[in-house]
């Protein structure tokens, strides 16, 4: 099957809402470079984007039967919603770490697995910031220190909206694909408003080797949070024929049991 997002055109009315609810970067016009920080001190909204983008998503069992050139395996999906609360963009700590903990339980791998997040990183005073919380929460396993690489498109593309995710599924997708760390644009003093030092995460940036853990494949995180508290994460991992060669005999076995 094929599954995507499209976002076009940017209109006037999408930029007096969100202008309305100052999640712009105020700066872009003065200074186009200093717009889009995710997680900088210096973040004061985003940019918005337009683009599209899909993905050709079969069963891993098929896939490899019939040869096919897998870039990745998605292992799990997480969403909650967080129903009536503080406003349309207020971002609630309590069902981002719902999300997340849900995406590693139908993995059936821990967070403490994970060495990249694809986050959400929308640029503004307080997403950024209850993100990163959230976050440290549910990786509440793996130890403090720079560890897990944190990053968004959004501060190479903008915010595409509804196609954020698939944008930035993408991303990971090519990183866990390539075993290249990918850099966040525009970050160069972390957000004073993050407890950088009790959380396993930092931004990178500048490409780095990803270094191909021991006993599992390379696997990535991606965030990806909409209007009124909808929240969505999901759990990939890099394509290796013998480990995935026996989970997918295992799912099948499963499966036919059901």
């Amino acid at each position: 099957m094929l599954a995507g997002g499209a976002e076009n055109p940017i209109s006037e009315l999408g930029i007096a809402g969100f202008n309305a609810c100052k999640a712009l970067s105020t700066k872009f016009g003065q200074f186009p470079e200093r717009a889009s920080r995710p997680y900088d001190i210096d973040r004061d909204g985003f940019v918005m984007g337009e683009g599209a983008g899909a993905l050709t998503l079969k069963r891993l069992s098929d896939a490899i039967r019939d040869g096919d050139n897998i870039q990745a395996v998605i292992r799990g999906v997480g969403a909650s919603s967080d129903g009536r609360g503080k406003g349309i963009t207020a971002p609630s700590t309590r069902g981002q770490i719902q999300a997340v903990g849900r995406a590693y339980m139908q993995a059936g791998y821990d967070s403490s697995t994970v060495q990249l997040i694809e986050a959400h990183g929308t640029s503004t005073v307080v997403g950024d910031a209850t993100e990163l919380t959230s976050l440290s929460a549910a990786f509440e396993n793996t130890p403090s220190g720079e560890s897990v690489a944190v990053g968004s498109i959004k501060s190479q593309i903008g915010h595409l909206k509804a196609a954020a995710g698939i944008a930035g599924l993408i991303k990971a997708i090519r990183a866990v694909e390539t075993a290249t760390i990918p850099p966040s644009a525009g970050f160069s003093t972390p957000n004073e408003n993050i407890e950088w030092t009790s959380n396993p995460f930092y931004v990178p940036t500048e490409p780095q080797d990803w270094i191909t853990p021991n006993n599992h494949p390379r696997r990535a995180g991606i965030s990806s949070f909409g209007f009124g508290g909808t929240n969505f994460h999901c759990a990939i991992e890099s394509f290796d024929t013998h480990f995935h060669t026996q989970l997918a005999d295992e799912f099948d076995t499963r499966r036919r049991a059901w």
